[in-house]
């Protein structure tokens, strides 16, 4: 199933970039002019929403998560006018006051339902500003889970490796714009639309070309993975390993697409916060910008609709991590401090014992990873008749609780070469184990992990639910 997104545990994103404000002038429209031939509104009302970075940062806020906001605006009503926004919005802005400078102002005249007309009042950002903005985000760095980049060319990120080198190792989601994607270098993903695509490729690339050019790309250009937002066509992921994945535009009515590049790029930064592989989170973003398309204006899409709208279009097979995937995203995780908890077994029936047993897991870290036996490994260690559910059954439903970060399968006996992968600061084991019995016990102990027995919660056990249903002879699932 798509991952839905948790507002627990709060994580805190750090977003870097050009804000703006947004102004629509709503209308009626019932002749044209007779001094040019252009419509004549007569303005109804106005509304100013946030733009650019600043829209970025109402996103994840509306997400669930913590949101730090570092740019620039000028000493001028609109600039107060994106503060108060912000401010009510529940984002912590750091924004520098630039004298003489004007923020970035987009008029829109709105008639109909139809955008009939744009105004854009900007004017570059002084380099000293800049590199003020630099200085804030080393301040701000420390701590957070995630960095989002948000590159409108207007001079905030006029030098990409400088904000880079601020965040230090923060996982960082670019959005970029018309610069080199090498520039942009030691980012973990990019975000760019067909445009900015085209921009840095010299051409729109067929769809065979671009299996070979888009992880090509992500090497060449530093970074692990690029997403590629195609409007009407979805989204691409190339992963710089080579592995790519399309997802479709959601089916849904497009109103207005004024701000869904902000609402994906958000959507990446919260998953990348969590720790999430690139796969889910590229589910999820995937989603989200449908949403969005469907409101007018630059907007936001709320924690519930997204996960409402996650469980409708779930696909049929679950989400789960693969081993190279969930490497990737513990690697990711671990840079920012993150303790791992492991746990296995084969889960086949899942009864509240379990969940219990896992949320109890989920404390002893920040992180939990669940690896479930496949179906032929729980047949040999079970016998036949076993498993009940098939493996995608019992992944789709340990991947829908909120403990569980990652989930993985394995087709060995035991989970002893996983651990190995992965490393696990915890490993932990529910029911009546000792914790000498436990497998993998010696290995973690030999680099310094922790091995934890939890207390087996009475009444709940897999073999009375066996046999409730008339598994009479089924064996003890761990």
């Amino acid at each position: 199933m798509n991952r839905v997104l948790p507002a627990d545990p709060p994580v805190h994103v750090l977003v870097v970039g050009d804000v703006m404000l947004d102004r629509y002038l709503y209308g009626r429209t019932e002749r044209v002019s007779e001094e040019a031939p252009v419509p004549i509104v007569q303005v109804d009302g106005s509304e100013d929403r946030l733009g650019g970075a600043a829209n970025v940062a109402l996103n994840v806020v509306a997400l669930g998560a913590r949101c730090t906001l570092v740019g620039a605006i000028g000493d001028d009503p609109s600039g107060a006018t994106a503060a108060d926004l912000l401010d009510a919005a529940g984002v912590d802005a750091d924004l520098v006051l630039v004298d003489g400078w004007r923020t970035t102002l987009k008029e829109r005249v709105v008639s109909m339902r139809k955008q009939i007309a744009r105004l854009d009042f900007e004017m570059p950002l002084p380099e000293t500003a800049a590199i003020e903005v630099a200085k804030r985000v080393a301040r701000h760095a420390p701590g957070k889970n995630a960095l989002i980049i948000e590159d409108y060319d207007k001079g905030a990120i006029s030098r990409p490796q400088r904000i880079l080198a601020a965040a230090g190792d923060i996982t960082t989601v670019v959005d970029p714009k018309f610069k080199p994607f090498v520039e942009y270098r030691g980012a973990a993903l990019l975000k760019p639309n067909r445009r900015e695509f085209r921009q840095v490729v010299g051409h729109w690339p067929s769809d065979s070309e671009l299996a070979e050019l888009g992880p090509a790309l992500a090497r060449s250009s530093g970074v692990d993975a690029i997403a590629l937002t195609r409007g009407g066509d979805g989204l691409t992921l190339f992963e710089a390993n080579g592995r790519i994945e399309h997802l479709p535009a959601l089916g849904i009515d497009v109103y207005d697409s004024t701000g869904a590049g902000d609402t994906v790029a958000a959507a990446f930064g919260v998953c990348a916060a969590r720790g999430w592989t690139w796969s889910d989170s590229t589910r999820l973003a995937n989603v989200a910008g449908g949403l969005v398309c469907a409101k007018a204006g630059t907007a936001a899409v709320p924690l519930g609709e997204l996960n409402e709208a996650l469980r409708d279009h779930a696909p049929t097979a679950p989400a789960a991590s693969n081993r190279r995937q969930l490497a990737d995203a513990v690697r990711r995780a671990r840079r920012q401090g993150a303790r791992i908890v492991f746990t296995n077994g084969c889960f086949d029936i899942l009864h509240a014992g379990h969940v219990g047993y896992l949320d109890e897991a989920r404390q002893l870290g920040d992180r939990l990873i669940v690896a479930v036996n496949d179906d032929d490994s729980v047949r040999r260690l079970k016998g036949e008749g076993r498993p009940l559910n098939k493996l995608a059954q019992r992944m789709r439903v340990l991947d829908g609780l909120a403990a569980v970060d990652w989930v993985v399968s394995f087709s060995e006996d035991t989970p002893e070469a996983l651990l190995e992968e992965i490393r696990p600061d915890v490993l932990v084991k529910g029911g009546d184990y000792a914790p000498d019995e436990v497998v993998g016990a010696e290995f973690v102990r030999s680099y310094g992990g922790d091995v934890r027995v939890l207390t087996e919660v009475e009444g709940h056990s897999t073999t009375k639910l066996a046999e409730l249903v008339g598994f009479a002879e089924a064996p003890v699932d761990p």
